[in-house]
């Protein structure tokens, strides 16, 4: 994922909501959200050039979402595993901390649903994720570039609203095409022209985009609603599901 919204135990009828999208190369091949013929109680979307996933959930009430850290002035492995392997160990079993520096920087949000942990590999850090709202995407939880500041402005607002809103509401956010003014952009070590291309909620630009967004709500009796919409092509994959 590239821009996560994620509303934590701050909705007296939704402990969690959760609204991404994931940006990734056009030519990357990746499979739609669906249950894992070789992990059948995993719910996720399939990269199919390294067989891991951006984010999924799992009927045990595991949940897993991952965003690359982007600064290029960093040294990046050559060698290193592709990051979405790690985010199907997160959904299998916890993982060790101390095991992640072999990947290039990420963020992850992971762990069981009523109990999920922010880590990433640069600081490092991997920390209990605190009630409330928080948005992420290519630096760390909760950085105010102008994406992620709209982001939480929005979902705070539909909190506010009624619940039947919710849905469309999140969908619309992550549809947000609009680019940051050039004096709030980032300094990733991209050039100017693309830092501004991947500035706004929603990517569309040639050879690189959003891809997918995706929805998940959880209600206090265990349900969850799980809907992702796939572009350009526009398919939609919608699960219900008990957790367990």
């Amino acid at each position: 994922m590239c821009l996560i919204a994620l509303a934590y135990k701050a909705h007296p009828r939704y402990p969690f909501i959760f609204a991404a999208n994931r940006d990734e190369f056009l030519d990357r091949p990746a499979a739609p959200a669906h249950f894992w013929e070789d992990a059948p109680d995993i719910l996720a979307g399939r990269d199919l050039q390294a067989g891991g996933t951006w984010m999924g959930i799992t009927r045990a009430g595991r949940f897993a979402a991952i965003t690359n850290f982007r600064d290029l002035r960093r040294s990046q492995r050559t060698d290193g595993p592709s990051r979405g392997l790690l985010v199907r160990d997160a959904l299998e079993h916890a993982i060790d901390p101390r095991a992640t520096q072999v990947y290039n920087g990420f963020n992850l949000i992971h762990g069981p649903l009523d109990a999920l942990r922010y880590h990433n590999n640069i600081e490092p850090a991997d920390i209990p994720l605190s009630p409330g709202i928080h948005s992420l995407s290519n630096h760390f939880l909760d950085t105010p570039w102008p994406k992620v500041e709209h982001a939480t402005a929005a979902m705070e607002h539909l909190l506010q609203g009624p619940d039947e809103q919710l849905v469309p509401g999140l969908f619309a956010l992550l549809r947000d095409d609009v680019p940051a003014s050039d004096e709030r952009l980032p300094d990733t070590g991209l050039p100017r022209d693309l830092e501004r291309v991947v500035s706004s909620i929603f990517i569309d630009s040639p050879d690189y985009g959003t891809r997918c967004s995706t929805v998940v709500l959880l209600d206090i009796d265990g349900r969850a609603w799980f809907e992702e919409r796939t572009w350009p092509e526009g398919s939609v994959v919608m699960e219900k599901m008990s957790i367990r």
